[in-house]
């Protein structure tokens, strides 16, 4: 199954739209700020999308703050990442994560790409397409999930 992971959109969303590898794309999950782009998003690829309300979100009545869902047996635990500080610290995420006893925690809010194993659980955020704040291009993620999970950051290409 192949997911591609985006976040932090702030209704700039022809980076992801003109960009995203299409090939194969099974499910496509928002994670937040600017959850009516998902809405856009799904209509415009016809790929069925994972809403999550990120802190700009905050008046929007469709969509959850988190989200726990298994696929093809490992258990992903989606969340923008807002009410638990990953600005600053990993603490209350990664606690979050061993409670829930999650093989995956996607989660955006940094607009920064992350991607790393910590005591067993993949930690995997995205960044901005649209918003970068670590590197020049904008970033999104795509996930594939067979036996394992395989996790990567595409970067968007600038166009002139």
């Amino acid at each position: 199954m192949r997911i591609v992971v985006i976040s932090d959109t702030h209704r700039r969303i022809n980076e992801i739209i003109n960009n995203l590898e299409k090939k194969s794309v099974d499910l496509i999950i928002h994670l937040g700020d600017y959850i009516k782009d998902a809405e856009v998003i799904e209509n415009e690829l016809n790929v069925k999308v994972i809403k999550i309300k990120g802190n700009c979100d905050i008046r929007e009545i469709d969509g959850e703050d988190e989200i726990i869902k298994i696929v093809k047996g490992k258990k992903i635990f989606m969340t923008h990442g807002h009410k638990y500080n990953v600005k600053f610290a990993f603490d209350n995420l990664y606690y979050r994560a061993q409670e829930l006893n999650v093989d995956l925690v996607l989660f955006g809010h940094t607009h920064k790409p992350f991607n790393e194993k910590i005591d067993d659980i993949l930690f995997f955020n995205p960044g901005s397409p649209s918003h970068p704040r670590s590197t020049y291009e904008g970033t999104y993620g795509i996930i594939d999930i067979d036996e394992d999970i395989k996790t990567r950051i595409v970067h968007i290409k600038k166009t002139p």
